[in-house]
């Protein structure tokens, strides 16, 4: 199951984050095999908690030149959004308990994601819709540096959010089989 989850995070990753450009600053570390995906064996908060704080403990040990992010997908737990809506409750205080805040951010997608204020079916969602739900462990230097460089960077929801409602529905079970296959 891990390889498959694995291969899930990253077809994903090549065909919707990249593909799509909805996050132009992937492209470069996943073709330099700087992003990192961890399948978690966790079914519990406390052991997900876990491989978070190992996770969050090899990124800020490892050289961005190695590891730029870390995607960590979590197959045995969290398939509600709300629960994993209320999890995130818990990364965030993890973070600033444990000093993380200013070094690493956490980024969230899930198969069901939806954005306050949104219909279920508002293809807005596809944003952050993944195969699996997901942490992503975002260096926050990394992420200043690309954002200084990069042009009108509060755009970038608002156009990703266009690309996802101009999506034909072929294109959207092509490139979400997990939602509409």
């Amino acid at each position: 199951m891990e390889q498959q989850v694995t291969e899930d995070v990253r077809q994903w990753l090549e065909n919707v984050v990249i593909g799509l450009n909805l996050c132009p600053f992937a492209a470069k570390p996943f073709g330099e095999r700087r992003v990192r995906i961890h399948v978690s064996a966790a079914t519990t908060d406390e052991a997900l908690l876990d491989d978070l704080q190992a996770e969050l403990e090899r990124l800020s040990d490892t050289p961005t030149a190695e590891l730029e992010t870390t995607v960590i997908a979590i197959p045995g737990m969290l398939e509600n959004f709300d629960d994993y809506n209320q999890f995130l409750d818990l990364v965030d205080l993890w973070l600033e308990q444990f000093g993380w805040e200013g070094e690493l951010q956490v980024a969230s997608f899930h198969p069901d994601y939806q954005f306050a204020d949104t219909e279920a079916d508002d293809a807005g969602n596809l944003t952050n819709r993944a195969p699996w739900p997901l942490l992503h462990l975002i260096r926050e230097e990394s992420l200043e540096a690309v954002l200084a460089h990069f042009p009108d960077v509060d755009a970038i929801p608002e156009r990703n959010i266009a690309r996802m409602k101009a999506l034909s529905d072929d294109e959207k079970k092509k490139l979400f089989p997990y939602l509409f296959g």
